[in-house]
């Protein structure tokens, strides 16, 4: 089948993540007990929207590892992969890289059923189970159901694609009720609620000035993109209950436009300060 065509800043996002969990996996498993040496936690690898397992750069035309392959190809292994497409090609190509691979699942379905129901019940604190996910979806097809349960349950680190240009694009109308109606369920699915369109807007000077703050005849301007960013970094702390999520990181195009964020969420102090160093390099000044 043919590969996605990737840019740089889609392989910025692959290196981020091969770094991370790579140091997460090898700590992971250097956790002992004191008493009798055996390993204290087990560990898993979840990619929600998997792909093929491979990638052609639209510049060069290599062939560049997708997540799944970056997983299995780390020195540190995880106990556990589950890999989760809806693409029936997909999802037989990602099947054909896992034979022989110990470990490995591969799910044909939703990534929003198949977690909830399938996957994150396998992770409890309790049980000394962790998990590494990785949430990339193409657009909005992710639902907040998933990072409240992951953030709630503690034993589940997230990377998250936050695609701010799909949002902009299809649902930044003045009035919520002027955005296409799948756009806005799409919009409210992932964010949780309908406030992303309060987050999105602010009211304008004029109307802070005049103490018009109804609902009618206020007017509102646009929030920016790290304003309206700014809103779910705290949602995802104050809602979903992440401990950490450390300013996330603005993965822009050849024309230097923003495409989506790229966000780093975990209830782990280390996992936060490994996360926050290995996005430093990639803040523009």
């Amino acid at each position: 089948m043919p590969l996605d065509e990737i840019g740089d800043w889609s392989v910025d996002k692959l290196n981020i993540l091969k770094d991370y969990s790579g140091r997460y996996s090898q700590i992971l498993q250097n956790q002992r007990s004191e008493q009798t040496g055996t390993r204290r936690f087990s560990h898993g690898y979840i990619d929600a929207f998997a792909g093929a397992g491979e990638h052609v750069h639209k510049a060069t035309g290599e062939i560049i590892q997708g997540s799944p392959l970056i997983a299995l190809n780390l020195e540190h292994k995880f106990d556990e992969y589950d890999f989760i497409d809806l693409n029936p090609e997909r999802v037989e190509r990602l099947k054909k890289i896992a034979e022989q691979r110990k470990g490995v699942r591969v799910h044909h379905g939703d990534c929003n059923d198949v977690l909830l129901s399938t996957v994150f019940p396998k992770y409890k604190f309790e049980d000394f189970r962790r998990a590494l996910c990785f949430l990339d979806p193409y657009g909005l097809q992710l639902q907040w159901a998933v990072m409240a349960t992951a953030g709630r349950m503690r034993s589940i680190e997230i990377f998250l694609n936050f695609p701010v240009m799909d949002m902009n694009r299809n649902a930044k109308k003045m009035r919520i009720e002027d955005v296409d109606v799948d756009h806005r369920h799409r919009m409210t699915d992932f964010w949780g609620d309908e406030s992303w369109h309060s987050a999105m807007f602010a009211p304008s000077l004029q109307s802070n000035f005049l103490g018009l703050f109804g609902d009618d005849g206020v007017d509102l301007e646009k929030n920016d993109n790290k304003a309206f960013v700014a809103a779910f970094q705290k949602r995802l702390k104050d809602v979903a209950g992440f401990a950490y999520v450390p300013q996330p990181i603005p993965m822009r195009n050849s024309k230097n436009a923003v495409v989506y964020y790229l966000f780093f969420a975990s209830n782990n102090e280390t996992g936060n300060r490994i996360a926050s160093a290995i996005f430093k390099p990639y803040r523009q000044p």
